[in-house]
């Protein structure tokens, strides 16, 4: 059985799949005239913003709790692990390909951010709902709504691998890492009632529905968050010396990998594939799952909530990947070309700096990544499940997935993991299919956004108040007016009336 789902993993995640989602990436990119780079800026404004922190109203979250939200489910064994058995295998040169698939997965997430906010509806529990499925439905049209319902029975299948049994498995065995460096040892009985403790406080957590996951991650992930980069300067800040030499390693091996490992590394696809596939993992731009997230976000306009989704693998790839790959090079500890050493070799790397000490640290850190991944994870698999089955399909989720807690906590979860992640690769099938569907209405969003900007600078408002909504209706894409063309002027119906203030035709006499 393993043998055939590994078969069908290669398959999934193999060349066709990392280009189709690295060819989205760049069309996007050059569709939106590169709005990951122009807009970059304006998106690390918005995320030091205390406008972010607002609460929503009725129904949303704060976007600055939608964004950690989605962090939750991505930050953690990936930036850890992920890195390291990139740089083994791959060479330092692995890292320079993760941040090209970094700096397209911006453009990809932002896309999704601002697609699921502009599709999404309000359920029956008065919550809005966006995502996918909501985007392909009501931007494709119900003809395609058989790819919104592929992808919400995929979604509910990987929530329960790749977002709760592997990482409770990884959580099990931090703590038991960090009790064996004490002096205890590893039980069954033991493991069974970490289990259950878990179950019962994630049940708990999700149970709160979005609002409470929200405040939950808003106050997990940046302190964790914090203080592994904190650990990361001080490492790089004591091997100082040695910072322009990592960067040359990384810059060198991304093109003659021979030259950066001796030899280790003969192959220059090779760096280029375990980097891109790697980056891919890390931060799951073309999943689509982030758009669940973002998509219940309290802001004025799509676009303010897609410029979280650049600040989201900005943060993911760019920031806490890199620490990692510095952390590694410059702390002199030998790199095992050819094996994924996975997280013992960034552990080793910290160790070489503190001390033994701080293996617990990252033991316990990497649980709490862990535990946010299953509760952001939760969240996308309660939304697909409600898709599928209806509102009241919330609490069926979260108690069937406290049950898998508890399963996960004693058994071995290799076949899980190859299931899970086999499901987790289709699902950006669909979601692929509608971002690249959807373009002409994302870069309308776009532009409609940089109007917004450009007049309410001149007449001394707000963008927020250009753009404040009368309503989040859902509309088809087929139903709304393409642009003038080239070189026409953009007339009073090409905007759209959601986007205007209540009671005005032509919000602050723009048109």
């Amino acid at each position: 059985m393993s043998k055939i789902l590994e078969s069908i993993n290669r398959l999934v995640w193999g060349a066709p799949a990392l280009v189709l989602i690295l060819g989205v990436g760049m069309y996007l990119t050059v569709r939106s005239r590169f709005t990951q780079i122009t807009m970059l800026p304006r998106s690390i404004r918005s995320f030091f913003s205390k406008d972010s922190e607002k609460e929503g109203k009725e129904g949303t979250v704060s976007s600055f709790q939608a964004l950690c939200t989605a962090l939750a489910a991505t930050v953690g064994t990936g930036n850890l692990a992920g890195v390291a058995g990139a740089i083994a295998i791959g060479g330092p040169g692995a890292v320079f390909w993760i941040w090209i698939c970094g700096l397209l997965g911006m453009i990809t997430k932002f896309a999704e951010a601002t697609l699921a906010v502009r599709y999404r509806v309000k359920d029956e529990s008065g919550e809005y709902t966006g995502g996918p499925m909501y985007m392909i439905r009501n931007g494709m049209g119900e003809r395609f709504r058989f790819l919104a319902v592929t992808y919400s029975f995929f979604g509910v299948v990987a929530a329960f691998g790749v977002g709760n049994a592997t990482q409770i498995n990884a959580v099990i065995t931090g703590v038991n890492e960090a009790i064996i460096a004490f002096g205890g040892a590893e039980s069954t009985f033991g493991n069974l009632l970490m289990g259950v403790g878990l179950a019962i406080l994630i049940g708990a957590m999700l149970l709160g529905g979005m609002k409470r996951i929200g405040k939950i991650s808003e106050q997990m992930i940046p302190a964790v968050s914090a203080l592994y980069l904190l650990l990361g300067f001080g490492v790089l800040i004591s091997r100082a010396q040695a910072i322009d030499d990592a960067f040359a390693a990384i810059l060198q091996g991304a093109f003659s990998p021979q030259a950066a490992t001796g030899g280790a590394i003969g192959s220059m696809f090779v760096t280029l594939r375990i980097g891109i596939s790697r980056g891919v993992f890390t931060n799951e731009a073309g999943m689509g799952t982030a758009g669940i997230a973002h998509g219940s976000s309290n802001v004025s306009h799509p676009v303010q909530q897609g410029l979280m989704g650049i600040v989201e693998v900005f943060v993911d790839t760019i920031v806490i990947c890199t620490m990692t790959a510095l952390v590694i090079l410059v702390s002199g500890v030998p790199i095992p070309y050819g094996e994924d050493v996975g997280v013992a070799l960034t552990t080793q790397a910290f160790s070489s700096v503190y001390g033994q000490w701080v293996s617990v640290v990252l033991a316990l850190a990497l649980c709490v990544f862990a535990i946010a991944t299953v509760l952001g994870w939760g969240l996308y698999g309660a939304r697909c499940a409600q898709y599928l089955f209806g509102a009241n399909a919330w609490k069926k989720f979260v108690l069937i997935q406290s049950v898998t807690v508890v399963i996960a906590s004693v058994l071995k979860t290799g076949t899980v993991w190859l299931l899970s992640e086999t499901v987790n690769g289709l699902m950006a099938i669909p979601n692929l299919i509608a971002l690249a569907t959807l373009s002409p209405e994302l870069i309308r969003l776009i532009n409609e956004y940089k109007l917004g900007l450009h007049k309410s600078k001149a007449s001394g408002g707000t963008n927020e108040s250009f753009n404040q909504c009368k309503s989040m209706r859902a509309v088809s894409h087929a139903q709304i007016p393409p642009h003038g063309g080239a070189g026409k002027k953009r007339r009073k119906d090409h905007l759209s009336s959601e986007y205007r203030p209540a009671g005005s035709a032509d919000p602050a006499g723009l048109l």
